[in-house]
């Protein structure tokens, strides 16, 4: 038990940064969208990322190394991460970025739920109940109305939420077996490489405008994706998806400052909620893991 706290916290501390970077990307990704397709879109995103995996894999492992992996879980990781990454930059063409990530917060319950019967991990009640709250916050920014919902758009980013959340099951899977760089290594490969290959027929030229929000969106996206690989390779599924949470307050000034959108206060609220939730969580796992190391220590005296 105190092996996976800790491991649990390790992932926490990855989860968190990492979030904040894939919402830089994804206000990059927003700023691409209205002059590119978003199969362009995804495959410029994949593109500008695969040098930085290349050196990574250089410098820690070999490439022949990336040839011992599970194919079938990363053949599925990247078709998921080429639908994916599609969808939701379809969704950000038509979506506030507020109201995008609102609607992408149906992920970390996905997560949570798909953790049980596929990985055999154990949600106790508490966490459950930390994670419904901050699923309420959700539903109080959308309402019944919410006009998200029920668009193209919206539904759209729903899809890329059900993506990500098998994806990040299937990494929690392959990462028994599999290195972070062979994992981030296959997924942007083929990402790339599958991206490219669809979106070639209606390529549009890259406007010189645009180069540097796309060098922006392959760091960021590279520094985030290794972040949450090793958040989920490392800690439970369970207790590393709920901090997608964190993205709200990132996500709320980002619209402020690019796009001028002012939340309201609905929106507020439920972020408040959303981010209690998750600061609730980072403080049960960290006073868990301390009385953990306590009763180590004693034992050991």
């Amino acid at each position: 038990m105190r092996v996976k706290r800790h491991h649990n916290l390790k992932g926490i501390v990855a989860m968190v940064p990492a979030v904040a970077l894939f919402t830089l990307m994804d206000a990059g990704l927003k700023l691409l969208a209205p002059h590119y397709p978003a199969m362009q879109v995804t495959a410029l995103r994949s593109l500008a990322s695969l040098p930085l995996v290349l050196a990574l894999v250089a410098w820690r492992s070999s490439f022949a190394a990336m040839l011992e992996v599970r194919w079938s879980l990363n053949l599925l990781r990247g078709a998921l991460g080429i639908a994916m990454l599609a969808a939701y930059v379809f969704g950000l063409r038509q979506l506030p970025l507020t109201e995008a990530y609102a609607l992408f917060f149906v992920a970390p319950l996905l997560i949570t739920a798909l953790s049980v019967p596929l990985l055999g991990e154990r949600v106790d009640a508490a966490r459950w109940l930390a994670i419904l709250v901050g699923l309420s916050g959700v539903l109080v920014i959308l309402r019944p109305s919410g006009p998200g919902m029920l668009t193209l758009g919206g539904l759209a980013v729903l899809g890329a939420a059900i993506c990500y959340a098998v994806s990040a099951i299937a990494i929690r899977i392959i990462g028994r077996t599999d290195s972070v760089e062979s994992l981030m290594f296959w997924l942007i490969s083929l990402l790339a490489a599958g991206s490219t290959a669809l979106a070639w027929p209606h390529w549009q030229p890259l406007r010189a405008a645009d180069a540097w929000v796309i060098a922006g969106v392959g760091i960021t996206g590279f520094c985030g994706q290794l972040g949450v690989t090793y958040a989920f390779r490392n800690g439970e599924a369970s207790a590393i998806a709920p901090f997608e949470y964190t993205s709200l307050a990132w996500v709320i000034g980002l619209d402020r400052v690019l796009w001028h959108t002012t939340p309201d206060r609905y929106t507020l609220l439920g972020a408040g909620l959303i981010i209690a939730s998750g600061l609730y969580l980072v403080r049960r796992e960290t006073v868990h893991a301390e009385a953990d190391v306590a009763l180590g220590e004693v034992r050991l005296q």
